[in-house]
């Protein structure tokens, strides 16, 4: 388990965390296809050639799945986060293709303190993939614990 390093007031809006890039490969996209998204476009290259894409594409929930494992890797890990309350808005911009790499970004939006003694942390993600076409973005809004009482300053945001 790791150290958590950042709380909610290590957080400021127009904070933007780089959260690094995953290579989707063909075999995650049959593999997450055939398990939880069984549609043509993600599971038979042949049916996905003849399709308006030309071929396949990773399911847009593989593609939130992604966005999700590089926020926990570079944030999350060593943050003082509670729980996800809601996604706001997603939005699917572009198709993921086999070999495409995509890059995470999370800007900070707003910090709101709330009665509970936690705070509300509303961001925004977005996957970039390596032609810089946003192919993924969301909103959403995560709570947060304080830093405790006699806890150390130095958060990285």
């Amino acid at each position: 388990m790791s150290t958590v390093r950042l709380y909610a007031e290590d957080l400021r809006p127009g904070v933007v965390f780089d959260l690094g890039g995953a290579k989707v490969s063909r075999e995650e996209i049959l593999d997450f296809g055939r398990r939880f998204d069984p549609l043509p476009l993600h599971t038979d290259e042949d049916a996905a050639a003849a399709s308006r894409f030309g071929g396949l594409i990773a399911s847009g929930f593989h593609t939130l799945a992604v966005l999700q494992r590089l926020l926990v890797d570079a944030v999350l890990s060593r943050a003082a986060v509670i729980a996800g309350r809601e996604i706001t808005s997603l939005r699917m911009l572009a198709p993921v293709r086999p070999g495409d790499v995509l890059h995470g970004t999370m800007e900070i939006l707003e910090v709101r303190p709330r009665d509970d003694g936690t705070a509300a942390v509303r961001s925004r993600g977005a996957l970039t993939n390596d032609s810089g076409t946003v192919v993924l973005e969301l909103q959403g809004e995560t709570l947060w614990e304080h830093r405790p009482p006699g806890g150390r300053e130095g958060g990285t945001a």
